[in-house]
């Protein structure tokens, strides 16, 4: 599958509506784009087939399910190799404080979004699942005060 693919701008109309609302329903998602509800659907069934759809979400609140204290935890990994990248992600994943962990170039490797019940949940997080880890040699932690989300993701102009 190629890394980008070519999208008319009836699909980019129908990308730009569904990141908006992913419960739009299709026939409200026709009558915006202008096609029939038939031709929509078939749209965006070749964008999931495509895979430029990857799936729809619930967004939550975490501070509503007992987990308002939210941090960014950047972490160092020694020795940075393959298998011990495979299995420290599979391990952040594995744990229910974790809503995304990134892979990154610079003096950090990794950057999970975490969110907790407490400062003292978030401390033994970092200390009894992170630090404890021979792999681990540094996390440093930032709090979330505030999130925002940016607006639906478009191909370059």
């Amino acid at each position: 599958m190629p890394d980008s693919v070519e999208l008319s701008t009836v699909d980019l109309r129908i990308l730009r509506l569904l990141q908006n609302d992913a419960r739009i329903s299709n026939k409200d998602l026709a009558a915006e784009v202008g096609i029939a509800p038939s031709t929509c659907l078939d749209r965006v069934n070749r964008l999931r087939e495509l895979g430029v759809i990857t799936g729809q979400r619930a967004e939550v609140d975490a501070a509503k399910l007992g987990r308002p204290l939210e941090a960014l935890l950047f972490v160092q990994v020694r020795p940075h190799r393959r298998a011990l990248v495979d299995s420290f992600v599979g391990h952040l994943l594995a744990l229910p404080e974790v809503r995304a962990v990134y892979h990154l170039t610079g003096p950090d490797d990794f950057l999970a979004h975490v969110a907790t019940a407490s400062a003292t949940e978030l401390q033994r997080l970092v200390l009894d699942e992170l630090t404890a880890r021979d792999e681990v040699a540094r996390v440093h932690t930032n709090l979330v005060f505030q999130h925002w989300s940016g607006g639906p993701l478009l191909p370059p102009a």
